[in-house]
């Protein structure tokens, strides 16, 4: 039925879809400006940018390998976004194939990275917390992005499941960048800052989606709940004997 068929009362509903739609885009703009910037902000004094600071070298491979997947992560959700914003659907459901073969190579070379930190050092580790510890950081990250990315490929038919559970697996990878930020924000706010920002962040979007929509996206809100907790769980859980003990194995 063509829009001009259908019954005037019907009519504001139409202009409330197709204005949702034009607000879900402009957001998924505005988020493909400011994730690359905030990756930017946190790794580029070690990492993008390196040959302008006097950051210590880059212990192994494994770290540049891993960092040049995360930005290819970067660049394909900056391309998705533009292939829906562009109605290119049929490309980005075949550009999506790219990202089921990018995410697992993310997680190896991730978990990969986090051991060689506990086990060599990192000097971007904080120095008051034991390695083995705060190795649960890193593979916390990378086993939360894992189960989100796969609940996001089993809602792959469920547009609006699918786009908000990509969603929160940019904002799971913000804090490593935020807790890297210039100022001195982590030594003087810690988990406060680079998991309360995260945490704040998804709970507005939830909330904010759930108004904005009158209707509760339950995938969007379970990935939600399990990624805060994720986050807050980690530091309780990483000087447990039962994670100390898998550390040491990992790392020996």
């Amino acid at each position: 039925m063509a829009i001009n068929e259908i019954p005037v009362d019907d009519i504001p509903a139409v202009r409330n879809v197709a204005a949702g739609r034009n607000f879900d885009h402009r957001f998924f703009f505005a988020v493909a400006v400011l994730f690359p910037l905030t990756v930017l902000i946190g790794f580029g004094p070690t990492f993008y940018l390196k040959p302008l600071f006097n950051t210590p070298p880059i212990a192994r491979a494994t770290i540049v390998i891993h960092g040049l997947l995360m930005t290819m992560w970067v660049l394909l959700f900056e391309t998705q976004v533009y292939l829906i914003a562009s109605k290119r659907i049929r490309v980005h459901q075949r550009l999506g194939i790219f990202g089921a073969v990018l995410a697992p190579l993310i997680f190896v070379t991730g978990i990969l990275t986090a051991v060689g930190a506990a086990k060599y050092g990192s000097a971007s580790a904080p120095p008051q917390i034991p390695p083995l510890e705060f190795m649960i950081v890193p593979f916390a990250d990378m086993f939360t992005f894992a189960i989100l990315f796969g609940a996001a490929i089993y809602y792959r038919k469920n547009a609006p499941a699918h786009k908000r559970l990509i969603l929160l697996t940019v904002i799971n990878f913000l804090p490593p960048a935020i807790a890297r930020f210039p100022g001195g924000l982590t030594d003087s706010f810690g988990p406060l800052w680079f998991f309360g920002v995260p945490t704040v962040l998804t709970l507005a979007l939830v909330i904010g989606d759930t108004w904005r929509n009158k209707k509760l996206n339950k995938p969007f809100l379970f990935g939600a709940v399990f990624m805060i907790f994720s986050m807050w769980l980690r530091l309780p859980l990483s000087s447990t004997p039962a994670w100390l003990n898998f550390a040491t194995w990992i790392t020996s």
